[in-house]
């Protein structure tokens, strides 16, 4: 039997966004009517995008309801009743802040947490176990996962390449004991069961088609009830990452490189952020003991 909306969502998020997501769907089917909501294209989006704007000043708030929208297309594609996803691509620039927000940053161990979720389905668990670790050890950044080739993964030296793009640099990277043996089912025994199209694209989604981003976006958005006082996102975890080598003394250099900063001043950034106040944030708002 397949689950109705109300049920798909609370198989992702929490009680709470799901309430919040149902109401954000609600305001876009009244806006756009149900039949032509079924039928929408990224420019219907776009223009219901526009109608948000007019309503509501803060971006973070437009970028809530566009991803309550995401996750109803996502649920249409799981049912079969679509087989496209109008605005899987389409991402609010003005919702996204570069500042390193002391508040949103997350320890290595709260991050380890993200490997830990049980999955209903193998293929996903195996999946979104190498996505999620790409991200909390390398501190990749969702178009770098998204362009990782088989070619670039190295399981005899454990070591994966990352290619350059406009502003970062290639580099190698040392990859995880326990990500060697991951990668290796993966590759071996998930991943050809999902392909459906000819590329050597490591990421695919669960369609077999290559992962383009917001899948990574949409996986870490159902973990965001672990950490409801936080925004958690790829760039937050990213964030995290590169400040706690810095607050574990790793030279500066050194992270430069592994992050693959073009300039070391934007390395330098992460060490301006005040690594003792974030201690101490740590310690008072989200203590681990």
């Amino acid at each position: 039997m397949k689950p109705n909306l109300e049920a798909y969502l609370l198989d992702k998020y929490s009680p709470h966004t799901v309430k919040i997501y149902l109401l954000d769907i609600k305001r876009y089917l009244q806006y756009m009517g149900k039949e032509r909501a079924e039928k929408a294209t990224y420019q219907d989006v776009m223009e219901y995008v526009d109608y948000l704007r007019k309503g509501f000043s803060n971006p973070v708030t437009i970028n809530r309801m566009l991803y309550a929208v995401k996750a109803r297309y996502f649920y249409l594609i799981t049912t079969g009743k679509r087989a496209d996803h109008p605005c899987r691509q389409l991402r609010l620039k003005d919702a996204r802040s570069g500042d390193i927000q002391l508040h949103d940053l997350f320890s290595s161990t709260e991050m380890e947490k993200l490997m830990n979720r049980k999955e209903r389905y193998e293929k996903a668990a195996q999946r979104n176990k190498v996505v999620i670790s790409l991200l909390i050890y390398q501190g990749l950044r969702q178009t770098e996962i998204t362009r990782i080739c088989l070619q670039d993964i190295d399981l005899e030296s454990g070591s994966i390449h990352i290619r350059a793009m406009i502003r970062a640099m290639a580099r190698t990277l040392t990859l995880k004991p326990n990500q060697v043996m991951l990668l290796y089912d993966y590759i071996h025994k998930v991943r050809p069961g999902l392909l459906k199209t000819d590329t050597n694209r490591l990421v695919l989604t669960l369609r077999g088609t290559p992962e383009s981003g917001e899948g990574i976006n949409y996986l870490i958005e159902t973990f965001k009830w672990m950490f409801p006082d936080r925004n958690l996102n790829p760039r937050t975890i990213r964030q995290s990452v590169i400040t706690n080598l810095l607050k574990e003394g790793k030279d500066l250099r050194v992270v430069q490189v592994f992050a693959g900063h073009k300039k070391i001043s934007t390395t330098e950034k992460y060490r301006q952020s005040g690594l003792e106040e974030l201690q101490a944030a740590i310690e008072k708002h989200h203590p681990l003991g």
